[in-house]
């Protein structure tokens, strides 16, 4: 009994902590401010986590659920991704809180790295023509979708939030096919 209890609190934390990061960024958001979303004690918070930065690590445990590049015909990748990447932003907040915490946290920004490394560099490895320049690509796909991000999820600025996601992606696809897939 006791063990599902604590994997519920564990749970509540999570969902709060993500929701609060989302809507108030890393900086803003506290222990207090999600245990109190979460209706428990700040120590129970604590307890679990350790620390904000450690709760926020766990808060921002993310699967972009990239696609299999080999089922993908080359010449689409681009526009594949970029719809795909659409999709997951506007599916979950965690990316929008991990955004916005990275550009002023180095542990959020550490987490954003890792996230983009660990999932986009093998995809992106898997299709570029030279594997050896995979890094270098993955980088700028990451700064494209990244930067859609900015300004559409966080900055909100009015044409790119006004802008259905199948007309932002219809943009910046051919970018990143570029990225991914020419020769220089």
């Amino acid at each position: 009994m006791a063990v599902r209890r604590s994997d519920a609190t564990r749970a509540a934390i999570l969902v709060a902590a993500r929701e609060r990061f989302a809507s108030d960024g890393y900086e803003r958001a506290t222990i207090r401010s999600i245990a109190a979303d979460a209706d428990i004690d700040p120590s129970m918070v604590m307890r679990y986590y350790g620390s904000k930065e450690k709760l926020f690590a766990a808060a921002a445990e993310f699967d972009l659920q990239l696609p299999d590049a080999s089922a993908i015909r080359a010449e689409e990748i681009g526009a594949v991704l970029a719809r795909h990447f659409l999709h997951r932003w506007e599916g979950d907040d965690t990316l929008t809180a991990l955004l916005r915490a990275a550009a002023t946290n180095e542990a959020a920004a550490d987490r954003m790295r890792d996230l983009f490394g660990a999932q986009l560099l093998p995809v992106v490895a898997a299709v570029c023509p030279d594997p050896a320049d995979a890094p270098r690509r993955a980088g700028l796909v990451a700064s494209q979708m990244l930067g859609l991000a900015l300004c559409r999820f966080v900055l909100r600025l009015p044409p790119m939030v006004a802008m259905p996601a199948e007309e932002a992606a219809g943009w910046v696809g051919p970018t990143i096919q570029r990225y991914l897939t020419s020769a220089s």
